[in-house]
C-alpha cells in the first residue's frame, strides 16, 4: 500500500531560456514508439505506475493545501495515469474523488490495474462529478490522451464545462483534453470551450509539439516534464525527434553577462543589413526594420526606401539610399550583406525583386515581397533558382497566400504547413504566430524548430518588420564571425536566434510600463550572442 508521506520532490519545469538549447519534440507515432520499446524493457505496468507517481508529485507541489483532490479519468491510459495517480494520493492523505468514464473491465491492461489499486487504496469512483471544491484544491484532467482526434464526448464536456467553473488549479495529464498533439489546434471538430484551459500541463515520457505552438501555449499553461526515467536511453534507439523547441531550459538560469566582442572589432567585424522597403505611405515599416537591424547589432545599416517622399527622422547612424530607380540597387552591397526586402514594399518591391533574387547572397523575404511571390510565377521561379539560402518570414495569410490555401489550414497544421513551404520555394521558413515555427527543405535534414519566446506584446503594427531586421542583423554578424560555416545551416540558427531574441525582449518588457511599440521593441534588442 502506498505510504502516507509522498517521497521527496524532484519536478521539472520549463525555464525561459535566452540561450540556442534545443529539446527534442516527439509527435503522436514518436512518442507511441518510444512508449512501445519501454513497454519491452520493463516489467508490466511500470511505466504507468512511474506515471502516477510523477503526476501525485507535481499535484502535492503545485497544490499543497489540496484537502480534496478530484481527478477526471477517461476510458484510455491517459485515465490510468490518473487512477494510479489517485491510488498515491489517497494513500499520502488526501481526500480523491475519480470521476471514471469508462467500465472497469473494458479498460487497458495497464489502466485496469491501476483501478485496482484506486479501489484497494479507498478511492471514491463514480461517474459523477464532484461539487464544492475550493480554490485550495486540485482538479487533474486525465480524460484524453495523446491519440485523441476528435472533439470529447457529451459526457467529457460535462466533465470540461465543471474545471472551467471551478476556482480549484487544473493540471492536465501529458496534455489538455481536447488539444492536438501534434499540431497544438484543437481536435477535429472541436473548439476553445472543449478544451481544458489548464493552469499546469505534465507531458509525460516525451515533450509533444502541440504544447508550443497555435493554441499549446494557452491551453497548456506552466510545462513540466517527466522522462520516467528513460533519458538514458531514449535519444539513442527508440524515435528521432519530429521537431526542436528552443528557448526553454530545464534549470532556471543565472543572468549572465554577454561576451564581449573583441577589442580590435570594428563596423566591418559586424557585418552589413540592408533594408529593401518603405514604399510610399509605408515608410515606417523600413525604417522600424532599419531601426531594428541597428540595435540588433549590425556593423553598417543602408536602408534603401522605396518612396519619392521624405519618411521623416532617421537614425543618423543609418545610411539611406533612395531606390526610385533599378540602378540605384547598385549602390547596395548586395554580393556581401544580408537584405531584408518587402517591409512595407507595396507593388513598388515586385521590379526590384528579380535583381534581388539574383544577385543577394543572404536575401530575407518579408511582407510584400512574399506577397509579390505568392502572385507572379516568375519570381517563384526565380526564387526556387537561387543558388543561395533565403529567409522568409510569412505570417499565416502571407503563408495561406503562397500555398494556395487559407489562414485557418496554416494553423490547423502548422509544423506541417512550414515544412511544406519550406520544400515548396526552396527557403528557410518562420512561420510567426504563437509558437513561432522555423523549418528547412526535408532534404537538409534539419527538424523543425519551435521557438519558446514571445506573448501579446507582439500583436502589435510594425513587430514584424523588426523581426525582418533582426534576421538581417543576426546575419550579417554570424557571416561575418565564420564565413566558411554552412550557409543553410548559418540561414537556418540565425532564424531561430532572431527570433528567439525577438520574443525574448517581449517576454523581458515590464507590464507596468503598458503597450510594446514596435520602435522600443527595436530598441530593446541586442546584439549576436557570442
Amino acid at each position: 500500500m502506498p505510504t502516507l508521506n509522498p517521497p521527496p520532490v524532484a519536478l521539472t519545469r520549463l525555464h525561459a531560456s535566452a540561450l540556442p538549447r534545443r529539446l527534442p519534440l516527439h509527435g503522436v507515432t514518436g512518442s507511441r514508439q518510444i512508449e512501445r520499446a519501454w513497454m519491452q524493457r520493463l516489467p508490466a505496468h511500470t511505466l504507468m505506475q512511474r506515471a502516477g507517481l510523477a503526476i501525485a508529485r507535481l499535484a502535492c507541489a503545485i497544490a499543497p493545501h489540496a484537502q480534496r483532490i478530484w481527478i477526471a479519468c477517461g476510458p484510455g491510459n491517459n485515465g490510468g495515469d490518473g487512477l494510479q495517480a489517485a491510488a498515491l494520493l489517497q494513500g499520502w492523505g488526501h481526500q480523491v474523488e475519480v470521476t471514471l468514464l469508462a467500465e472497469p473491465e473494458r479498460l487497458p491492461d495497464d489502466a485496469r490495474a491501476a483501478h485496482a489499486d484506486a479501489v484497494a487504496a479507498g478511492v471514491a469512483i463514480s461517474n459523477a462529478i464532484p461539487t464544492g471544491l475550493q480554490d485550495h484544491d486540485l482538479a487533474i484532467d486525465a480524460l484524453l490522451g495523446i491519440g485523441a482526434s476528435r472533439a470529447p464526448s457529451a459526457a467529457m464536456q460535462a466533465c470540461i464545462d465543471a474545471m472551467h467553473a471551478l476556482p480549484a488549479p487544473i493540471l492536465a495529464i501529458d496534455l489538455p483534453t481536447g488539444l492536438d498533439a501534434d499540431s497544438g489546434s484543437w481536435l477535429q471538430g472541436g473548439s476553445a470551450r472543449q478544451c481544458i484551459q489548464a493552469d499546469h500541463s505534465l507531458s509525460l515520457l516525451s515533450l509533444k509539439p502541440g504544447l508550443f505552438t497555435a493554441h499549446g501555449r494557452d491551453a497548456a499553461g506552466t510545462v513540466w516534464w517527466d522522462d520516467l526515467g528513460t533519458s538514458a536511453l531514449q535519444a539513442q534507439d527508440t524515435s528521432s525527434p519530429d521537431a526542436w523547441l528552443q528557448g526553454v531550459s530545464l534549470q532556471p538560469e543565472a543572468a549572465s553577462a554577454a561576451i564581449p566582442a573583441p577589442h580590435a572589432s570594428h563596423k566591418g567585424s559586424f557585418g552589413d543589413a540592408c533594408i529593401v522597403g518603405g514604399a510610399s505611405g509605408m515608410e515606417g515599416a523600413a525604417v522600424l526594420a532599419a531601426r531594428a537591424a541597428l540595435h540588433a547589432g549590425a556593423g553598417r545599416v543602408y536602408l534603401a526606401s522605396l518612396s519619392a517622399r521624405d519618411s521623416g527622422p532617421i537614425d543618423a547612424e543609418i545610411m539611406h539610399r533612395p531606390l526610385l530607380h533599378a540602378h540605384d540597387l547598385d549602390a547596395l552591397p548586395l554580393a556581401g550583406a544580408s537584405v531584408a526586402a518587402g517591409c512595407g514594399g507595396g507593388q513598388a518591391i515586385t521590379e526590384h525583386l528579380p535583381a534581388l533574387l539574383q544577385h543577394t547572397a543572404r536575401l530575407i523575404l518579408d511582407a510584400d515581397a512574399l506577397n509579390a511571390i505568392a502572385s507572379d510565377t516568375a519570381l517563384a521561379g526565380w526564387l526556387a533558382q537561387r543558388q543561395q539560402p533565403t529567409i522568409l518570414t510569412p505570417h499565416p495569410l502571407e503563408a495561406a497566400r503562397l500555398l494556395g490555401g487559407t489562414a485557418a489550414d496554416i494553423q490547423q497544421q502548422r509544423l506541417q504547413a512550414a515544412s511544406q513551404l519550406a520544400q515548396q520555394r526552396q527557403a528557410i521558413v518562420v512561420l510567426k504566430g504563437s509558437g513561432t515555427v522555423v523549418a528547412a527543405p526535408p532534404a537538409l535534414g534539419m527538424e523543425p524548430v519551435i521557438v519558446h519566446a514571445g506573448n501579446a506584446h507582439l500583436a502589435t503594427a510594425g513587430t514584424g518588420d523588426v523581426l525582418a531586421g533582426t534576421i538581417a542583423a543576426y546575419w550579417a554578424q554570424a557571416h561575418a564571425r565564420n564565413p566558411a560555416e554552412s550557409a543553410w545551416q548559418q540561414a537556418f540558427d540565425v532564424a531561430c536566434a532572431a527570433v528567439q531574441a525577438h520574443g525574448r525582449a517581449a517576454d523581458l518588457w515590464p507590464a507596468a510600463r503598458g503597450t510594446l511599440t514596435a520602435g522600443q521593441l527595436a530598441s530593446a534588442l541586442q546584439r549576436l550572442p557570442g
